[in-house]
């Protein structure tokens, strides 16, 4: 019995097994070329030309966050097809769409909670923001002390 959940997602199994292949291909290009990058030694060029090239580091390094980020999806997505777990929404806990797991097989909510979700982490994020906003002091209490 344990070998039906892995039949029924062999497509979206093989999908995933491409996506990790592709993703891990694309890390070692990064890699390999922020090597060559940085093996250069002094800075050259201007100042521009620097920042320019500090920009293209981080952009790279935050590539390469959102790289490993989508590697542990695809990993938790096979993990879940090997348990008997996938295509269901660990919220509401009903059966995700297939087109929606097709589009995106390592989706873990079906589109009404993703929905959902992503609503209330926007009202907590803009909460968190005003929340900070106050507590910048705007100056004039430091001298009456």
């Amino acid at each position: 019995m344990a070998i039906k959940p892995k039949k029924k997602w062999k497509e979206i199994s093989d999908i995933l097994l491409q996506m990790k292949a592709d993703t891990l291909r694309e890390i070692k290009k990064t890699v390999k070329s922020g090597a060559e990058t940085q093996s250069v030694g002094e800075p050259s060029g201007d100042i521009y030309d620097q920042a320019s090239s500090e920009r293209d580091r981080e952009l790279g390094l935050l590539l390469g966050d959102r790289e490993r980020e989508k590697l542990h999806n695809i990993d938790e997505a096979l993990l879940r097809i090997d348990e008997g777990e996938y295509g269901i929404c660990e919220e509401c806990e009903e059966e995700i769409p297939l087109g929606r797991l097709k589009a995106m097989p390592f989706a873990r909510h079906c589109v009404k909670c993703k929905s959902d979700l992503e609503k209330l982490q926007a009202q907590t994020k803009r909460f968190e923001e005003d929340r900070a906003y106050r507590e910048i002091p705007l100056g004039g209490e430091e001298e009456d002390a």
